[in-house]
């Protein structure tokens, strides 16, 4: 999928949300675990068909399909599967916060792009060019960088300050050389919305992938305010508080009505910056 093939969806669908399909087994509502043979593809599938009208990217976190070997792996797959069948306009990232040396990382990238059909994959900066370029070899396909993280540690080395450049400003500009925002998002966390205005100093015209709305705290007026492009430029993902708006039998509605909560509001913000 290109830059404006998503601007396009995001339009059309007057959302930039991004569910978050953080499945974990232990928080799967009792009577899916009681008659499926396959549980956390069975709640996906129910998760993705209340809600794809309202989203135009799913995001699955591997480490809950990771946790429980083969199955979760399985799972994953089919629920990769499903959306490319079901709902083919639907941004798909695997959230993996890959990274390693050259060889290592492009086993990663033959992993997500040659074997799945996923369209990004997240990425960790951290050990430089040579572990991200065997990403961006592949053709419409996208690399998020980590870049400005929404948890407690990320003041642990992220603003990290040399020569009045904090750690999170070095890996913006110097990426920036590796691949254009045509291949390249970023991942900046909601609760550091007030940031999100500098970073767009640096880059004004990339995608942000935006973790932290919701159950984390974090705001959508004000990653909005701070992070709009004329492309919209946001990807806001919400996780917890879609998947598990309840735990009983109603937990497909209420997804759904929690993910609408949110599309409503993001149809206000894109009408009122003149974006549809």
């Amino acid at each position: 999928m290109t830059k404006q093939e998503l601007f396009e969806n995001i339009k059309r669908k007057e959302s930039f949300l991004c569910v978050g399909l953080d499945t974990d087994i232990n928080k799967i509502p009792e009577h899916i675990l009681n008659i499926s043979d396959d549980p956390i593809f069975d709640f996906n599938v129910e998760i993705i068909k209340a809600t794809a009208d309202l989203c135009v990217a799913y995001k699955p976190n591997l480490a809950f399909y990771e946790s429980i070997g083969l199955a979760g792996w399985d799972a994953l797959e089919r629920t990769v599967n499903f959306i490319r069948a079901e709902y083919p306009d639907q941004f798909i990232i695997a959230d993996a916060k890959r990274g390693d040396i050259g060889n290592t990382s492009a086993m990663y990238a033959r992993t997500f792009f040659g074997n799945m059909d996923v369209d990004a994959v997240t990425v960790a900066p951290y050990m430089g060019e040579d572990s991200v370029l065997p990403f961006l070899t592949y053709e419409n396909r996208w690399v998020i960088l980590l870049a400005l993280t929404s948890n407690k540690g990320a003041f642990d080395f992220q603003y990290m300050e040399e020569n009045g450049e904090k750690l999170f400003e070095k890996v913006l500009k110097t990426s920036q050389q590796w691949a254009s925002a045509e291949k390249m998002m970023y991942v900046v966390g909601a609760t550091k919305a007030e940031m999100l205005s500098d970073i767009r100093k640096i880059i004004p015209n990339h995608f942000l992938l935006v973790p932290g709305v919701g159950a984390q705290g974090g705001s959508l007026s004000e990653v909005a305010q701070y992070g709009l492009n004329d492309m919209c430029g946001l990807l806001v993902n919400s996780s917890r508080q879609i998947l598990y708006a309840s735990t009983e039998a109603d937990f497909k509605d209420a997804a759904r009505n929690e993910a609408k909560r949110l599309q409503i509001e993001m149809a206000e913000i894109l009408r009122s910056n003149h974006l549809v």
